[in-house]
């Protein structure tokens, strides 16, 4: 008898996997400082875990998301000081994003807020799940990214 397609292990975890981005996605948006946005908040940790500068079309393409969507998040960004977006030197055509200070306190804030939910996971699970989740988690987001 042929196992149905919801009953494979790969469907299943990314069945669940979209189950947990779903529910997590809600529970940032319900406990992020007033006017930030889930997209926003991940444009600052993107800056935080990387640093540097970049372009609004690299932030589109390492988000997946189109340019236009990119651009307006950009834009909620800077008008709140949170990143700054200038013209490159050596391409005029092109625009560079750099996060501030301002930016980089906003996504501490946005961690502030977040610390009660994540101290109630750390709560449910121990290390050991955790660190025993990462290397297969790790390894589907490798190939995930190699396989756009």
């Amino acid at each position: 008898m042929a196992t149905e397609a919801k009953d494979r292990p790969d469907v299943r975890v990314m069945t669940e996997i979209n189950i947990i981005a779903q529910l997590s996605n809600a529970r940032l948006e319900r406990n992020l400082p007033d006017g930030m946005s889930a997209a926003q908040f991940s444009v600052l940790s993107h800056f935080m875990r990387r640093g540097g500068v970049e372009s609004p079309a690299q932030l589109a393409k390492a988000f997946q998301v189109t340019k236009g969507a990119m651009t307006n998040t950009l834009q909620r960004l800077e008008a709140q000081g949170f990143v700054t977006i200038v013209g490159d030197q050596v391409d005029g055509r092109r625009k560079l994003v750099t996060l501030t200070q301002v930016g980089a306190r906003a996504f501490d804030a946005g961690i502030a807020a977040l610390r009660p939910q994540l101290e109630a996971m750390r709560a449910a699970f121990t290390d050991d799940e955790f660190k025993a989740a990462l290397p297969f988690l790790q390894a589907l987001r490798v190939w995930l990214d190699e396989n756009r």
